[in-house]
């Protein structure tokens, strides 16, 4: 059966869903992520916690994952060795999920419990989502005269319900980009080894793309190994899959690239079932 290059990073701490439904079916599947997450605008919020709270008229931070946390740490980290007044202790930190707020709590420890790390982590388990922490916060914050400000940390791809929610709610938000994803730096050479450890024998590819967002990014460097089939094509070459029809349309229309197959719902199953219609139809005995 077929190579099947999934174009993610496999799960971590659990067997792949993904990789697993493909070798139930007979396939080699190889995951390569395409994603990596860097951090931006050290500067910026150097100079936030420099301030502190109060000369920046804040009552709090909000923290949705542990790429913020990480932020936090870094900056800390770089200001240790600088004179200052500020004080985040005084104020909450609020997270979504435990696993933040455990993130939040850890760097207290690795900063030496530095005045510029949380002290007073909120939220975690009881607000999982975005959604919940918003109404968690609006329950929290003491009544003020005054407007009630929070620092926001965020990433590059952010929904507005949190935001939303808490500015409905009468709180201001002081929004900081911390993190954003790109296409991953090591891609080209992660998947040369991703290739290198499949078989000689098994020439036979699926590309299965994720998502719009990596696909432009990838698709130079997986034609330097691989004969991608034009929108118009009918030779046969590399198969193509797509996870959902965004997906398709985007690599139909902005790449111009030939799908063989979308999978109507982002499950393994879903997938596989895809590929192997398409492959058992090839292998039919035309009449």
């Amino acid at each position: 059966m077929s190579n099947v290059l999934l174009l993610r990073a496999p799960a971590a701490d659990v067997p792949d869903k993904y990789e697993a439904a493909c070798r139930a079916a007979q396939y080699h599947p190889v995951c390569v992520p395409v994603l990596e997450t860097v951090l931006v605008n050290g500067p910026q919020l150097d100079d936030t916690i420099r301030k502190g709270p109060q000369q920046a008229s804040l009552s709090g931070v909000i923290v949705t994952s542990a790429r913020a946390c990480e932020a936090w740490r870094e900056a800390v980290l770089r200001l240790a060795r600088e004179a200052g007044n500020a004080d985040w202790t005084t104020v909450p930190f609020y997270a979504v999920g435990e696993a933040t707020a455990t993130a939040l709590r850890d760097i207290r420890e690795a900063t030496g419990g530095s005045p510029l790390a949380p002290k007073d982590v909120r939220g975690g388990a009881e607000s999982g989502t975005s959604e919940k922490l918003a109404h968690f916060i609006l329950q929290d914050l003491p009544p003020s005269d005054s407007p009630r400000r929070l620092l926001y940390l965020t990433g590059d791809k952010n929904r507005d319900v949190l935001p939303g929610i808490l500015r409905d709610g009468g709180v201001e938000l002081q929004s900081l980009q911390v993190y954003a994803t790109q296409g991953s730096s090591q891609f080209a050479s992660d998947l040369e080894k991703a290739m290198a450890s499949v078989p000689s024998e098994r020439k036979d590819w699926w590309i299965v793309f994720f998502a719009p967002s990596a696909a432009e990014f990838v698709t130079p460097i997986l034609r330097k190994h691989f004969t991608i089939p034009d929108a118009d094509s009918t030779s046969f070459s590399t198969k193509i899959a797509a996870i959902g029809p965004t997906t398709q349309e985007f690599l139909a229309n902005k790449l111009r690239i030939r799908v063989d197959v979308v999978a109507p719902k982002p499950s393994p199953d879903a997938l596989v079932s895809g590929l192997r219609a398409f492959d058992s139809e090839k292998e039919r005995p035309k009449t």
